[in-house]
């Protein structure tokens, strides 16, 4: 367990980093601290090789809030209103932009209510799973605001432009079990066993081939703004990337000799 940080916990274990919010009494709204943490523990998961998935997850009875609007006003010492375009450029899209960038699975295990912001962090992760009493809630509305956080992007591509329309505008507070079934999230479990489900499952991750896991992430993810000749290509220039990995060889090689495949993540 890495004991530098307030606001987060960050452990690396055989391969799995866990990176969790850590102000349970503020239902893990972020605040400029947490962001700084949670940004180095991410450039962490980026740089360390050793690490080969990330698992986001959070304390006590939520999983995360969005914003901690006393933070904002702690450090406004006018009456202008917050600069939310610094928030936004300095802060949140940096942290869209590592989740999703990260060249190795995360998985995002939701314990409570995901707000706001909070909401958009979980739906920007590869896989998430979610305790049956987790909701999802695109709360902007209720501050004359618009939904940041990648919400605008990963939401109608998860849902569709119908539902992500009514959810954005009217608020409404979506089940774990209605999120799965329209397809914002990957599995719900029950609250007991969520933290057990949601580490196997990284902890699996981390043991694949993750170099072509990451390769995987960036065809999906460029597939958005492809054509299908573009897509073709993108596919064909990757997959002659992965061919030339340790990882490739060896799933060919356990193929062959009927064993399971031992993957180094190169």
């Amino acid at each position: 367990m890495n004991n530098q940080y307030l606001n987060i916990e960050f452990d690396v274990s055989d391969g799995l980093a866990t990176l969790t919010l850590n102000r349970p009494n503020k239902l893990n709204s972020f605040t400029v601290a947490m962001h700084e943490e949670v940004r180095t523990a991410l450039q962490e998961a980026h740089n360390n090789q050793q690490i080969r998935a990330l698992l986001i997850t959070a304390k006590g009875r939520g999983f995360c809030a969005g914003q901690d609007l006393n933070d904002r006003k702690s450090s406004n010492t006018t009456n202008n209103p917050p600069d939310l375009y610094a928030s936004l450029n300095d802060y949140y899209n940096p942290l869209i932009r590592s989740i999703c960038n990260l060249s190795k699975p995360v998985v995002c295990a939701v314990n409570g209510v995901a707000a706001g912001a909070g909401a958009n962090i979980a739906l920007a992760c590869d896989i998430v799973v979610a305790a049956e009493s987790a909701s999802f809630i695109q709360s902007f509305n209720k501050l004359g605001l618009i939904p940041d956080s990648g919400g605008s992007w990963i939401l109608p591509r998860l849902v569709g432009h119908a539902r992500a329309m009514a959810l954005t505008l009217l608020g409404t507070k979506v089940s774990a079990l209605d999120a799965k079934e329209m397809g914002m999230i990957w599995q719900v479990v029950p609250d007991s066993e969520l933290a057990t489900s949601a580490a196997n499952l990284a902890r699996e991750l981390a043991q694949s081939a993750t170099f072509g896991l990451g390769l995987s992430k960036h065809a999906l993810q460029s597939s958005y703004t492809n054509t299908l000749d573009e897509q073709l290509d993108i596919e064909r220039d990757l997959q002659a990337k992965a061919s030339k990995t340790y990882d490739y060889s060896e799933g060919v090689k356990a193929f062959s000799e009927k064993r399971p495949a031992v993957f180094k993540g190169q």
